[in-house]
């Protein structure tokens, strides 16, 4: 289905070890780029002392927003595994930010692509994975006198109720998964008086 995409839960981490150089892998679920500078930020402070804090991200049910940065380690060893992850779990609403502390050992472009990948693929394993719908919204106006219509369409074609104002004239805004959305839309537009907003 189109109206659905996968995303995580809640927070995870997953720790990864290679020639004593420790990456530290951190995911989570976001929704704007706004809560990615936020969390890059904060995790640059809180790990000051590490070498490197590389990140993935990618956003949207379309999965056309991503970004990929090494944060200083060698072009694409860091950024474009961390992300090869989030797109090989088919994830998206996903951040993974992965420090690391060098271990005194140069680990290669090979080794670093392949830590990396590791230290993501640790933060997705400890991550509850869930599908989430892709939802439209409609705001219909009526008077009070239809209620009984639209109140029957709700209740059988159950989409969510974000609000509703009952006065002479009524308004309701409703929140229903992309494909229902026709149904739903072909219900109410057969009742005389009710008008789209």
């Amino acid at each position: 289905m189109d109206d659905l995409f996968k995303t995580i839960a809640a927070p995870s981490e997953g720790t990864y070890t290679e020639k004593r150089s420790k990456f530290l892998a951190f995911a989570f679920p976001i929704s704007t780029v706004e809560e990615v500078k936020e969390l890059v930020d904060a995790y640059a402070k809180k790990y000051y002392d590490a070498r490197h804090v590389c990140y993935a991200y990618m956003l949207g049910h379309e999965r056309l927003v991503f970004r990929a940065n090494d944060n200083g380690e060698p072009s694409g060893t860091a950024g474009k595994p961390i992300l090869g992850q989030i797109n090989s779990n088919e994830l998206t609403d996903i951040l993974i930010i992965v420090v690391r502390y060098f271990g005194g050992v140069k680990l290669g472009t090979s080794g670093l692509i392949q830590a990396y990948k590791a230290a993501a693929a640790e933060a997705i394993a400890a991550a509850t994975i869930i599908e989430k719908t892709v939802d439209e919204q409609i705001t219909v106006a009526f008077e009070y006198t239809l209620m009984n219509q639209v109140m029957r369409i709700v209740k059988e074609v159950e989409p969510a109720i974000l609000s509703q104002n009952f006065d002479n004239d009524c308004q309701m805004t409703l929140a229903i998964r992309a494909s229902q959305m026709p149904r739903l839309r072909d219900r109410l537009a057969k009742i005389d008086g009710l008008s789209f907003l």
